[in-house]
């Protein structure tokens, strides 16, 4: 009976020791789908750092060349601007050195008063207002002629009226009317005075006849 039984007490430990081995294999399975779940969740947040990383580089890179590009921009426009300032202020100091002109020459040309003039000097008097009205025309041609050559463009220029011949006030239509009525208004009393002797002139010399 014992040797009988050795057989089936063998194929007991067999069968635990395969039942051992099984449930070993199973374990290092079970282990091996762990490690490779974690080596995937390792793998996603390696991957997840990776696309923050190129992000990452991507925004400084476009920091960069933004700064750069502004920089260069904003640099250029601050020159240009400097001298347009510069400009702007050159032009602005003529622009006030012109109007007082201007104002001088108006005071000088608002100053003449014909029925003041002296009769015996109306020549004189003529001559000297002329001189004032083409002294005013000459300059203001010039102040016209500089603030029009230093405009930067079209819409920078001052726009002056045309300083023409016939624009001055002596050459001018109304102009010749009034002048000529300012040297009727002083010749008149001379030619009623001189119409006045040579009628008393005409008269004597009937009476002396």
């Amino acid at each position: 009976m014992p040797d009988r039984i050795r057989p089936i007490e063998q194929m007991l430990e067999l069968n635990e020791d395969e039942a051992s081995s099984t449930e070993h294999l199973d374990s290092q399975v079970q282990k091996a789908q762990e490690q490779l779940f974690l080596l995937k969740k390792q793998q996603e947040q390696i991957e997840k750092q990776k696309r923050e990383l190129e992000e990452l580089s991507r925004r400084q890179e476009e920091l960069e060349r933004g700064r750069a590009e502004m920089g260069d921009k904003l640099t250029r426009s601050l020159v240009v601007l400097e001298r347009e300032a510069y400009d702007t202020q050159k032009k602005l100091e003529q622009i006030r050195a012109t109007r007082e002109s201007f104002e001088q020459h108006l005071g000088l040309l608002e100053a003449i008063d014909p029925k003041g003039w002296n009769q015996a000097e109306l020549h004189k008097e003529l001559s000297r207002a002329l001189s004032t009205v083409d002294d005013a025309r000459a300059e203001f041609s010039q102040q016209r002629s500089r603030l029009t050559a230093s405009a930067t463009d079209e819409s920078g220029e001052v726009a002056l009226p045309e300083a023409t011949a016939e624009a001055g006030a002596f050459a001018s239509g109304n102009g010749f009317v009034q002048w000529m009525q300012i040297g009727l208004a002083f010749t008149l009393p001379l030619i009623i005075f001189g119409f006045i002797a040579f009628m008393i002139f005409l008269w004597l010399a009937s009476q002396a006849q």
